[in-house]
């Protein structure tokens, strides 16, 4: 079945008119820039991944408040997430109940994460960031790295040029890594 899928995505995706392919691939590069905007005001080690999102939670885990996190409290904490997760009860997770869970999980780590960016950039204290305040950063990086002839332009060619690594970066497992 999953094969199927990915099967009828490449398809898709040979068929996709390039005026279509063109615009994923630009809202794909400001979506990356936007988040390594937020990665880079996370800190060091704060990266996505299991490590991570452990160090995030290990407070709420360790619930002995000890320091450390026993067998017994890991157990503990899966159990909660899951009946959390567990919107009707039943004792399993249908789709919609682990794509509301997720979902409710990502939008508390973006809120944390937007506190951070307005507690380092907010200069004029008033809860909001102006363009000034979010300063220069990924999105003129992104920039630079897609002008591949340095003319200080982005062509429609360099675009797709950019596309195109991206791909061959997904296939060859560097930016798909799925951490389920």
């Amino acid at each position: 079945m999953r094969r199927r899928a990915l099967e009828s995505g490449l398809e898709m995706e040979m068929t996709m008119p390039a005026r279509t392919k063109t615009t994923l691939v630009a809202l794909a590069l400001i979506g990356s820039a936007v988040a390594t905007a937020a990665l880079a005001d996370m800190g060091p080690g704060r990266g996505p991944g299991p490590g991570a999102m452990l160090l995030q939670m290990f407070d709420g885990i360790d619930t002995d408040g000890d320091g450390k996190i026993s067998p017994t409290e890991l157990a503990a904490h899966r159990e909660a997430m899951f009946t959390a997760a567990d919107a009707n009860g039943d004792g399993v997770l249908d789709r919609d109940e682990i794509a509301a869970h997720q979902m409710a999980m990502m939008t508390e780590r973006m809120g944390q994460r937007a506190d951070r960016m307005l507690q380092r950039r907010d200069v004029t204290g008033d809860g909001r960031l102006s363009l000034e305040e979010m300063g220069k950063g990924p999105a003129e990086m992104a920039f630079s790295r897609l002008d591949s002839d340095g003319d200080g332009l982005i062509s429609k060619e360099e675009l797709e040029a950019a596309g195109q690594r991206m791909g061959k970066k997904r296939k060859q497992g560097m930016m798909g890594h799925d951490w389920n």
